[in-house]
Parts: structure tokens; sequence; C-alpha cells
């Protein structure tokens, strides 16, 4: 009984320089614990949350600065809704979609609603179709 007494505190006593050791060397984290800090992504790093990522969002820091991806065509379409467009027209968002980088692709949305243009519905199903597949593959 007493060598068990013995062992217990020697394992109290033990456990509390180990606790106090730790405590003064290892760096005391500023506004949080250490699992905190680490959860959080920095800024660079992908989150992993595709689908609520405001770094990734499409619509994510709009301002009223606008970018033209060599579109300035499609200006004439503004304020139009987008069920509004004929064939030919469809096919001129189509075409300027299908030439930009995949990198560029939530850019030019930005720039589309900073310029009051709706997508056509048709375009934007294919818009959808392509990151998709964009975020599947940076997935991999």
């Amino acid at each position: 009984m007493t060598v068990a007494l013995i062992l217990l505190i020697v394992l109290i006593v033990g456990g509390g320089i180990l606790y106090i050791h730790d405590r003064l060397t290892r760096p005391a984290a500023e506004d949080g614990t250490e699992a905190e800090k680490e959860a959080q992504p920095e800024e660079s790093e992908c989150c992993g949350m595709h689908i609520t990522c405001k770094k990734d969002s499409l619509v994510a820091g709009i301002d009223d600065e606008i970018v033209y991806y060599d579109d300035e065509e499609l200006d004439r379409f503004k304020g139009r809704g987008a069920d509004d467009y004929e064939e030919d027209e469809i096919e001129e968002f189509l075409e300027v979609l299908l030439t930009l980088d995949p990198v560029e692709i939530a850019g030019w949305v930005r720039s589309l609603v900073a310029r009051d243009i709706i997508l056509p519905t048709c375009v934007r199903e294919q818009l959808l179709l392509i990151l998709t597949e964009s975020r599947n593959v940076m997935e991999r």
C-alpha cells in the first residue's frame, strides 16, 4: 500500500514539474491556444471550404473597379435579364468564357457584376460546370 502511495506522489510531482517546464519553454499564444492558431489558415493558405470560402467566392471583394477581359462588347447587355438573350448573344458570352484561364473566371464574373451585366442562364450553367471541374482538379 505504501509503495503505491509513493508511486502516486512521484507521478504527481513529476507531472507537475513537466507541466511547469512546458509552460515556461513554450511560447505563449497571444490570441488563444495553440490549437486555435493551428486551426486558422493563413491568408495565403486554402481553407478547404470551397463552397463558402470568401477567397474563392465569385462575388467576394466586389468593388467599383471594372476590369475588362477583352469583353468590352458585352457592356451593351447591361441591365438585361438572364433569359432575355438571343442565341448569337449567348455565343458571345460563351466565347469569352471559354477563352479565359480558369484563374481569371472569378475576376471576370466580378467584373460583369460590377458592370451590371447578368449572365444568360445557359452560360451560368456552363460557368458552374467549369468551376466545379477546376475545383475537383485542384483538390486532387
